[in-house]
């Protein structure tokens, strides 16, 4: 059984009032806007102001995402080029980090994932003034470029080209990294997981990363700051999302010693790694990408392929943002608390997800056509939504909504839009207008469509045929050792080989029923 044939595509629904019954039929809060305003001066091109008096040009991120394309050494490649600059030319002023880049070779989550040291540090920074010029000239050819002012301060100088604002992201992929072959994992733990380690056939004897090399961790993450800042980014991302080693620490419940236990010692390794760049590189500006809640592992049900929770008699721990009686359950007491930290500590960009792309992808990843996940390398993902993605959309900005009301001066950066096509502008005009969140987080649709930005800020309207339809292909791909990119809408990644091998690929998933 094809479990997406039960969910309606969002083509089905010609009009606002077909949409909102059946958003109440699902029981969700998902408002929306029946005649968004898009175009010049519409919210979606409302200036940003941070407190340091940096100006972001409008309200549209460019999400982060990886291409696995990058050389073995860890530089950009042309593919990788290729995608930055798309990011750059799409008319969004806040591009958060392009995609992950390592800060150690052993937390590379594959043999092409982008590393930054003073050897790969010359062609991040050409590719970053490249990223400027290019923005500058794309904008001013789309007539994107608007004078910048603040409320009674009169015109601001806007940082970067006319309020672009481009970080990088900075990660270590921890018990997902693979640094050496693309479906051989060389987990680093943080704590023994019962059901994950079972899953990916780690041993219960295998050793945690120790205190010591924590610290070597802490001091790699800030050497990395500092290169970044000196490469020209504006701002770094500590990447606490979707598993990798900065999110699993929040979760440590049962790690021993001075980063596990408790709330100080779980946040031990960020607020090392923050006051580290603070005292380092003190006009450098830090964003965290946060998975808001964790909920629990999902895995196909047997008979019919769709996701079913994980049982939870094994000590499954409970993952961060979740509810500790029901972890099926958002629970945002702790994301709040930990949201204040981050603000004490100089963070001045929040930007917020959900869960894993590898163990409940329906619930980081909303999408009707899950990912071919049919490799020992993706095996924890492979299963048909057990939800309408609709849902999962929902759950996603009402945590948002929730946490900007908790921490109303923190600027948020929302996620999940890409699934709502047609209808994402009216979700994030609603959304923008209602102060639920400060930027629209754009990452799946920019690969279908790198114009779409320049669409919603010119009032044009976006082209149907380049809308992302959540086929997954950008994430069947890499599972299997393939560069990621639009296969369906994006003439370039069509013609390469990898496209055939794709189809060969989704071809095996479909008869398994995932």
């Amino acid at each position: 059984m094809a479990m997406r044939k039960l969910f309606p595509p969002l083509t089905h629904f010609h009009s606002p009032p077909e949409l909102h019954d059946y958003i109440a039929q699902l029981g969700i809060d998902l408002p929306f806007d029946d005649q968004p305003q898009c175009g010049p001066h519409s919210f979606f091109a409302e200036p940003y102001f941070l407190p340091d008096g940096t100006t972001i040009g409008n309200r549209i991120c460019a999400q982060p995402m990886e291409g696995w394309d990058a050389t073995p050494d860890g530089r950009p490649s042309e593919l990788t080029r290729r995608r930055w600059l798309r990011l750059a030319q799409s008319g969004a002023k806040l591009i958060w980090g392009c995609e992950a880049v390592a800060i150690s070779p052993d937390g590379r989550s594959s043999p092409h994932q982008l590393l930054i040291n003073r050897q790969t540090l010359p062609e991040l920074a050409a590719l970053r003034a490249e990223m400027v010029a290019l923005h500058k000239a794309s904008c001013e050819q789309k007539g994107l470029n608007h004078p910048l002012s603040a409320p009674g301060k009169g015109a601001l100088a806007a940082v970067g080209a006319d309020g672009l604002l481009i970080g990088l992201q900075l990660t270590h992929s921890g018990r997902f990294s693979c640094p050496q072959e693309w479906n051989r994992r060389q987990p680093a733990l943080v704590y023994h997981h019962p059901y994950l380690d079972a899953k990916m056939g780690i041993s219960p004897d295998q050793p945690l990363l120790s205190d010591e090399r924590i610290e070597e961790l802490i001091n790699q993450f800030i050497d990395a700051a500092v290169l970044a800042g000196e490469a020209g980014f504006d701002f770094v991302d500590i990447k606490h999302c979707h598993g990798y080693l900065a999110h699993e620490f929040l979760s440590a419940y049962t790690r021993p010693g001075p980063f596990g236990g408790s709330y100080m010692n779980r946040t031990r390794f960020t607020r090392r790694v923050l006051l580290g760049i603070r005292q380092k590189a003190p006009r450098l500006r830090v964003g965290v990408r946060l998975s808001a809640f964790d909920l629990i592992a999902f895995e196909p049900d047997p008979q019919t392929g769709i996701g079913r929770p994980v049982e939870t008699d094994s000590g499954y721990p409970t993952p961060f943002g979740a509810d500790p009686d029901d972890p099926r359950q958002v629970k945002l007491d702790e994301p709040a608390r930990f949201l204040g930290l981050l603000r004490e500590l100089g963070v001045t960009l929040v930007n917020l997800s959900a869960g894993c792309s590898f163990y409940n992808t329906h619930v980081m990843r909303p999408s009707r056509y899950p990912a071919a996940d049919t490799s020992a390398a993706g095996a924890l993902a492979g299963y048909q939504p057990p939800e309408d993605p609709l849902v999962g959309v929902a759950r996603q900005m009402a945590a948002v909504a929730e946490l900007k009301k908790r921490l109303p001066g923190l600027c948020l950066v929302g996620s999940a839009y890409s699934y709502l096509q047609e209808w994402l502008p009216n979700v994030a005009a609603y959304n923008l207008r209602s102060n639920r969140v400060d930027f629209i987080g754009l990452g799946r649709m920019l690969l279908a469509n790198p114009d779409y930005p320049a669409e919603l800020l010119t009032g044009s309207t976006p082209d149907r045929k380049h809308l992302c339809r959540s086929f997954s292909d950008c994430i069947s791909a890499p599972r299997h050792g393939l560069v990621s990119g639009c296969y369906p809408f994006d003439p370039f990644y069509r013609s390469l080989p990898a496209a055939a091998e794709l189809k060969d690929i989704k071809a095996v998933a479909r008869k398994k029923k995932i």
